[in-house]
């Protein structure tokens, strides 16, 4: 029987926490949208593929450091969606309005970070966080990588994943 063998990393670390405000939206008529509300988030990473010259897949702290820069991005701000089709966002004069059918909201910009999401749900979340470190990976050496799974976990214990296979 032949076997194969693959390395992988993971990091999941106390300084890849963030506080962030959303909501979300469920169900189908009518769309449910739930009131504002926050987490305490925390991300892990898993990157997998072949050992470079220093018997690494990549290295640990450059992953971490990346991952940092990225998670301090959404850290004590509201986080919107911009591709729901229900929920309108504008931004003008230093202020973000939010509208969901006859709620709105209004937010100082700065504290607010607009995502090309369709929800702010954790797997949309932890999907943008990864294709945030995929555009960092750009400035490696990464063909030897294979995969990249992005958690995040929004409620101790409830994580949700986000894959990238090349």
């Amino acid at each position: 029987m032949a076997l194969t063998k693959h390395f992988e990393v993971s990091v999941e670390k106390e300084s890849l926490i963030f506080s962030a405000a959303h909501f979300i939206t469920f169900g189908q008529d009518p769309v449910i949208c739930e009131a504002i509300h926050g987490h305490n988030y925390r991300v892990a990473c898993e990157v997998q593929g072949a050992l470079d010259e220093h018997a690494c897949v990549i290295d640990f702290i450059w992953l971490r450091d990346q991952l940092s820069v990225i998670t301090s991005q959404l850290d004590h701000h509201v986080l919107l969606p911009t591709q729901h089709p229900q929920i309108k966002v504008s931004t003008a004069d230093g202020h973000c309005e939010v509208q969901f059918d006859e709620r709105r909201w209004v937010f100082p910009e700065s504290e607010v970070v607009l995502l090309p999401v369709d929800n702010t749900t954790a797997e949309r979340i932890a999907e943008w966080i990864g294709d945030q470190l995929m555009e960092a990976l750009k400035t490696l050496e990464t063909s030897a990588l294979t995969r990249l799974r992005i958690g995040v976990d929004e409620n101790e214990g409830q994580w949700a994943w986000c894959v990238w296979q090349w």
